[in-house]
C-alpha cells in the first residue's frame, strides 16, 4: 500500500475500509454512467493530471463545447436590440436560458428576475449601487450593511460603495451568528417605519469549504435573528457563486432577495459571465442611476428626462449583453444533466471524496505521533449540509512547524497536481482560522506581503493556506493522487526513497520513470551543462574586436562524483588539480535564448545587463506568451551557440538542421511585439519566419523565437536589507530577477551528499555533480570553502569588477529538470527544501556596480572572488596579481 513502510500513521486509506466504516451511505460515482468513461471521453485533456481547484474554476467537457460549437455554425445570432429575424432568434434563446436557470434552482419568472451580468462580482456591485440604502438623519440612523466576515473580497468591497453615501458597514463574525440562532426565535421586531438593512453571507466559504445554513435567509428576513441589534427590515443577500457548484440550491424554499453567482463555477465554460437572480418581492425598490443601451424605454439628448424599460432584466442589463455566452450556457445545461443526472448527484459524489480525504489526511501522523496536516474548517466533514468538497490545510513538519504553502505549491506541481494557495480572496476566514490579527495583516504589508504573492511565511507563521476542491467529473484517482503526494513528500522512509506516487494506470498519477518518458525523448546529444533560470545580457553589439573572446565550444556532460577531477575550463585556465584555493570562479555560463542550454566560455564580455547576449531571446508560443522549462522541458534540447566574430548565433537541436539568427536586429524592418517577463512588459522583435518554422517542426506546436529591442531599457529596483529607503536599480535582459547568478560548489556537493542513495546492494549511488550543478543555471559558479557560505556575503568582486548582492534566488520546481535530457526528478526540490529549512534557496543574485563599459570589461574563469560579509563586513584582502587581470582596454 502507497505511504506503507510499516509505519503507523503513513498508510493511504483504503476507500473501501472507509465506506464500510461510514455512519452514513455514501454514493460515489453516477449510477450506470461510468465515471473512468465520462473523464476519458470528456475530459482527456486531464489525462496525467490531478486537477483540484474546481472552486476557482471548473472544467468544460468537450460534449459541451462540441455542440455549442455545432449551434453557432448552424444558426445565425444577431443583436437581440434589433428587430430582424436573426435578432428575433437571439431574443428568444436567451429568454429560454432564462426560464432554465430559474428552473434550475427551483423557481419561476413569477418569483425571480435573472439580470445577466459580467460575473459574480459584477451582481454584488450591482447591488451595492441600486439597494435602497437610507441615510442616517435627525429622524432615524439610517441603514446598515452587513456581512459575513467569511465572504469574498468582492462581498467586503461593497462597503465602499455604501459608505459613500454615508452607511455604515458592519462585519459580523460566523461565531455571532451561531449564537443568534440560540437566542429566543419567537421575538420580532417591527418593520414599519424602519429604514432598510442588508445583510450578506456565503452559502458556502470560499476558504474551508464550510456551508453556514440556508435557513438564515427566513430567519433573518422574519427579524426572529438579528445579525447586529438593530431595528428596520432586514434583506438577505446569499453569495451562491461557491456554492451552486456542487449543489442543488432551491429558492422555493430558501427565499433570498437577491442571488449573485457565476456560471464558470458550474459548467467551466463561458467565462465572464454571470447572473444577480432578484426576488421579484425586492426588484422593485432597486434604484438606478446611469442608463445605458437598451435599458430606457425613453429619453431625450437635450434635457433630463429619462423613462427607463419595465423590465426588470432590461431596465439593469446595460448594453448589448454577452449573448453567444447565454446561449452557451442552454448547452452546459444539458450536458452537466446527461452527465451526472443532476446536481444532488453531484453534491453526494463530490461530498463523498471530500470526506474520504478529510479522513485519510487526519490519519496521517510522523513517528513522532505529530500530524502531517493542520485543517482549517468549522465542521467534522459530516454531512454535504454542513461542508463542501473543500479542503483548506497547512503541512507541517514533525516539530509542528508550517511549511509555507508556496514550497508546497511548487511540489506539488512537480506532481502535477494543480491547486490553489494563499487566503483564496477571503481575508477575514483567513484570518479567523491561521490566528493572524489585523495589525499583523498591516505588519505584512509593511513587510512587502500583497494578497496573491508567495510570501508565505512571516516571522514563522503562515500567511496562507492550501486549498484543494473537487469538481463533477473528480475521481478517487485525483484523491489518492493528492494523498500519496502528501506522504511521499511527508512520510519518507528512512533511507531517502519516496514512496509509490500512484499505482500504474491510475488518472493523474504518473510515476518518476514514465512521466520522464512522455516528457521528452530519452536521446540527448552531447551538451555543455548549463546552471539558473535567469541572468542577462546587453541587447547592443560590443563593438570591440570579438577576436579577444575566448569562447569555449558546448562540452559533453561530465560523470564526475568527486572535486578531484578537472573540468575542461578549470583545464583552461590553468587551474592545477585539488589545488583550487579559496573563492575561484571555476565555471562561466551565459544562456542566450532564456530557459534554452547553457553556452559555456572561459572568458567573455561584460554589457550594461550583464554578460553579453545572456537571455537576449526567448521562445513564445502563438499568443506571444513567454515559454519556460516549467510549460515546456525540452527547451533545454536547444542548444545556442554564439559566434561573437561572424555576430550569429547558431541553434542546434538532435535531429534538426543548425540554423543561423544574427544578433542584432537587420536593416529589414523586423515587426515589433510586446511581451511579458515576470510581470514586466518588455519590447522584442519576432527574428523571423525561418526560425519559427524550424522551432514549431521540433516542438510539433507553432512556437516563436523574440529578442529584446535594443533601444528598450528595462529596470529593475530591489529594495535590500532592512533599509526599505534603501534600493538598487539595473537594467534587465530577459531574466525573471537579476543581472547575474552566483552559486558555491561547495554547496552542490553537500546537496550531492544528500541525494545519494544507497541500492539494495548497500552501493552507494551519487549525484553527478555536473549534472546538479547544470539545474541551477547559474552564470558564476566558485569553487567555495564551505557549503552555504555564500549567503552570508554582501557584497563580491572578482578580480577589478565590483558586485552587489541583490539576495538568495528562490527556486522553483524547475530545478528537478535534468538538462541534458529534459526528464524530472522530483527528488532534487524535495531535498533542497528539506535542507533550506522550508524555503528553497540556492545561489546569490548579483548586479554589477559603477560599471565602465567606455572599456571592454570580462568575466574569466580562474579569477579570485572576494566576498564581503554581512555580520562583520569582513573583507579578503585581493592578491597584487589579481587587482588588474579583469579590466582590458
Amino acid at each position: 500500500m502507497a505511504g506503507g513502510a510499516g509505519q503507523p500513521g503513513a498508510e493511504l486509506l483504503a476507500f473501501a475500509q472507509f465506506l464500510d466504516s461510514s455512519p452514513q451511505p455514501l454514493v460515489y460515482g453516477y449510477g450506470r454512467r461510468s465515471l473512468h468513461e465520462l473523464r476519458a471521453r470528456e475530459f482527456g485533456r486531464l489525462a496525467g493530471t490531478v486537477y483540484l481547484d474546481h472552486a476557482g474554476a471548473t472544467l468544460f467537457p468537450q460534449s459541451q463545447l462540441t455542440s455549442f460549437t455545432k449551434d453557432l455554425m448552424e444558426n445565425v445570432y444577431g443583436n437581440p436590440h434589433s428587430q430582424n429575424i436573426s435578432s428575433k432568434l437571439t431574443h428568444d434563446t436567451v429568454e429560454q436560458v432564462r426560464y432554465r436557470i430559474l428552473a434550475h434552482f427551483h423557481t419561476s419568472p413569477e418569483d425571480y428576475t435573472v439580470i445577466f451580468t459580467a460575473g459574480s462580482t459584477a451582481a454584488l456591485k450591482l447591488v451595492a449601487e441600486a439597494f435602497p440604502w437610507v441615510s442616517p438623519g435627525p429622524e432615524n440612523s439610517g441603514s446598515r450593511f452587513c456581512y459575513l466576515t467569511d465572504s469574498h473580497t468582492s462581498v467586503v468591497g461593497m462597503r465602499e460603495v455604501t459608505a459613500a453615501m454615508n452607511i455604515t458597514s458592519i462585519p459580523v463574525r460566523p461565531e455571532d451568528m451561531w449564537l443568534a440562532e440560540e437566542q429566543d426565535a419567537t421575538a420580532t421586531s417591527d418593520p414599519n417605519g424602519q429604514p432598510p438593512h442588508l445583510f450578506c453571507y456565503p452559502a458556502q466559504s470560499n476558504f474551508s469549504g464550510t456551508r453556514y445554513p440556508l435557513s438564515w435567509i427566513e430567519e433573518v428576513k422574519s427579524g426572529r435573528m438579528h445579525p447586529v441589534g438593530w431595528p428596520g427590515k432586514w434583506f438577505v443577500l446569499l453569495d451562491a457563486a461557491a456554492y451552486v457548484g456542487t449543489s442543488p440550491l432551491d429558492l422555493s424554499v430558501h427565499r433570498a432577495d437577491f442571488v449573485p453567482l457565476s456560471f464558470y463555477k458550474i459548467f467551466g465554460f463561458p467565462t465572464g459571465l454571470g447572473a444577480l437572480l432578484v426576488n421579484s418581492r425586492s426588484a422593485p425598490l432597486l434604484r438606478k442611476t446611469y442608463f445605458g443601451g437598451g435599458t430606457a424605454a425613453a429619453y431625450l439628448a437635450g434635457e433630463d428626462f429619462y423613462i427607463p424599460r419595465e423590465s426588470v432584466a432590461e431596465r439593469f442589463e446595460d448594453g448589448t449583453i454577452s449573448f453567444l455566452d447565454v446561449i452557451a450556457l442552454k448547452h452546459g445545461f444539458d450536458v452537466l444533466e446527461r452527465l451526472t443526472g443532476g446536481m444532488e448527484n453531484i453534491r453526494q459524489h463530490t461530498f463523498t471524496l471530500v470526506q474520504y480525504t478529510y479522513a485519510a489526511l487526519s490519519t496521517l501522523r510522523y513517528p513522532n505521533g505529530a500530524p502531517v496536516v493542520q485543517i482549517y474548517s468549522d465542521s467534522e466533514f459530516s454531512s454535504p449540509e454542513v461542508q463542501g468538497p473543500v479542503i483548506s490545510f497547512n503541512m507541517l513538519d514533525d516539530n509542528g512547524n508550517i511549511i509555507g504553502y508556496s514550497q508546497v505549491d511548487k511540489m506539488a506541481s512537480l506532481h502535477n497536481i494543480h491547486l490553489r494557495t494563499g487566503c483564496f480572496c477571503n481575508t477575514g476566514a483567513c484570518q479567523r482560522h491561521l490566528g493572524i490579527s489585523d495589525e499583523m495583516v498591516k505588519k505584512h504589508l509593511k513587510a512587502g506581503h500583497v494578497c496573491g504573492d508567495d510570501v508565505d511565511l512571516i516571522d514563522g507563521q503562515p500567511t496562507g493556506s492550501v486549498r484543494i476542491s473537487f469538481g463533477y467529473m473528480s475521481t478517487l484517482e485525483d484523491a489518492q493522487a493528492f494523498l500519496r503526494f502528501i506522504i511521499a513528500t511527508r512520510l519518507r522512509p528512512s533511507h531517502g526513497q519516496p514512496h509509490p506516487l500512484a499505482t500504474p494506470g491510475e488518472a493523474g498519477a504518473l510515476p518518476a520513470d514514465s512521466e520522464a518518458q512522455n516528457a521528452v525523448p530519452a536521446t540527448r546529444a552531447r551538451r555543455s551543462p548549463s546552471p539558473q533560470e535567469d541572468a542577462s545580457p546587453d541587447s547592443r553589439v560590443w563593438d570591440n574586436s570579438p577576436t579577444t573572446v575566448d569562447a569555449v565550444s558546448l562540452r559533453p556532460p561530465l560523470l564526475e562524483t568527486t572535486r578531484t577531477q578537472q573540468t575542461p575550463s578549470e583545464k583552461a585556465a590553468g587551474i592545477p588539480v585539488g589545488g583550487l584555493g579559496s573563492h575561484i570562479v571555476t565555471n562561466l555560463f551565459l544562456y542566450p535564448i532564456k530557459s534554452c542550454a547553457a553556452f559555456e566560455v572561459t572568458k567573455w564580455p561584460l554589457g550594461n545587463q550583464g554578460l553579453l547576449y545572456d537571455r537576449s531571446w526567448m521562445v513564445v508560443n502563438h499568443n506571444g506568451v513567454c515559454l519556460s522549462q516549467k510549460q515546456e522541458p525540452r527547451l533545454c534540447l536547444i542548444q545556442p551557440v554564439i559566434d561573437l566574430q561572424r555576430r550569429i548565433m547558431v541553434i542546434k537541436a538532435q535531429g534538426m538542421e543548425p540554423i543561423a539568427v544574427p544578433l542584432e536586429e537587420t536593416s529589414k524592418p523586423a515587426q515589433i511585439c510586446q511581451s511579458k517577463v515576470c510581470a514586466d512588459r518588455v519590447n522584442t522583435y519576432d527574428c523571423g519566419e525561418k526560425i519559427s518554422s524550424w522551432l514549431s517542426k521540433f516542438f510539433g506546436r507553432p512556437y516563436h523565437l523574440i529578442k529584446q529591442s535594443s533601444d528598450f531599457q528595462r529596470n529593475a529596483r530591489k529594495k535590500r536589507g532592512k533599509d526599505q529607503s534603501a534600493c538598487t536599480t539595473a537594467t534587465l535582459s530577459l531574466v525573471n530577477e537579476a543581472q547575474y547568478l552566483l552559486i558555491n560548489r561547495s554547496s552542490v556537493l553537500e546537496l550531492q551528499r544528500q541525494l545519494s542513495t544507497s541500492d539494495e546492494n548497500g552501493k552507494e549511488e551519487l549525484f553527478p555533480v555536473n549534472n546538479l550543478m547544470s539545474r541551477f543555471r547559474a552564470n558564476i559558479i566558485t569553487n567555495g570553502t564551505r557549503a552555504f557560505e555564500e549567503e552570508k556575503w554582501d557584497e563580491v568582486s572578482v578580480g577589478s569588477l565590483h558586485f552587489q548582492v541583490l539576495g538568495p534566488c528562490h527556486r522553483c520546481q524547475m530545478i528537478c529538470i535534468d538538462q541534458q535530457t529534459g526528464q524530472r526528478n522530483r527528488n532534487v526540490f524535495q531535498k533542497l527544501s528539506e535542507r533550506r529549512e522550508r524555503k528553497v534557496n540556492f545561489g546569490l543574485y548579483l548586479m554589477h556596480t559603477s560599471l565602465d563599459l567606455a572599456s571592454p570589461c570580462y568575466l574569466s574563469v580562474g579569477s579570485q572572488v572576494l566576498p564581503v560579509l554581512k555580520e562583520n563586513i569582513e573583507h579578503y584582502d585581493l592578491p597584487a596579481s589579481e587587482k588588474h587581470q579583469e579590466v582590458i582596454a
